[in-house]
């Protein structure tokens, strides 16, 4: 798999081409700014594309603007930002984009590498990485309409599926057998009013509309 590093500091880039060689990616370009980033995916059409939400030259929005425009031209393209604190509405903007292959990470995480990796294959599989930081903010903002109709055991299920995470991790996380959290994730659906739908990405359209309070 390509892949394509949009970040300003020096170290972390350094941090990030080593780490997503080490996962099995081929790092096709490493960007210290936004600008460059659209011509990169243009030109490799990278399976991943990380980058920092604020990059030279106004250290604001750059990384979800470019996030935004890859994924309206090269939808294929998978998106991973990084931030160094929960940003909400830069989330936000990211998961209106709808569709899997998105994520978004504090910094923090890169640190665990085994647990970043993880982010990284599952994002660049069409699936999503969200940080739980993140996750318990968009639920508390959101309208609390849909969310009363759910259990707590629910909400720690959803909360988990918002990560990314398997059936079989969040059982392993709640410490219950994977029959019961397919129970709770059917009763998620149905509360929240998600018809069926086909194909492998149902879950992750679902997580993405709830968030968006759709």
């Amino acid at each position: 798999m390509r892949a394509v590093i949009a970040e300003d500091s020096l170290l972390l880039r350094i941090g990030l081409v080593k780490v997503l060689e080490t996962a099995g990616f081929e790092v096709a370009a490493e960007l210290g700014d936004a600008e460059e980033v659209l011509a990169a995916v243009e030109t490799h059409r990278p399976d991943l594309a990380v980058l920092d939400v604020r990059m030279p030259p106004s250290f604001t929005d750059e990384g979800v603007r470019a996030a935004l425009m890859i994924r309206r031209q090269w939808p294929d393209t998978a998106v991973l930002l990084l931030s160094q604190y929960v940003e909400e509405r830069y989330a936000a903007d990211l998961l209106s984009s709808r569709g899997g292959g998105i994520g978004y990470l504090l910094k923090q995480r890169v640190a665990d590498v085994e647990e970043f990796i993880d982010a990284l294959r599952r994002v660049a599989a069409g699936g999503t990485a969200l940080d739980p930081q993140v996750v318990s903010q968009l639920l508390l903002r959101r309208n609390s309409d849909p969310l009363e109709r759910l259990t707590p055991r629910e909400r720690d299920v959803l909360k988990l599926m918002a990560e990314g995470r398997s059936n079989a991790a969040i059982a392993e996380q709640l410490v219950v057998g994977e029959s019961a959290v397919g129970k709770h994730i059917n009763n998620i659906f149905a509360k929240l009013d998600l018809p069926p739908a086909d194909g492998d990405h149902r879950r992750v359209l679902a997580v993405l509309r709830f968030l968006e309070g759709a």
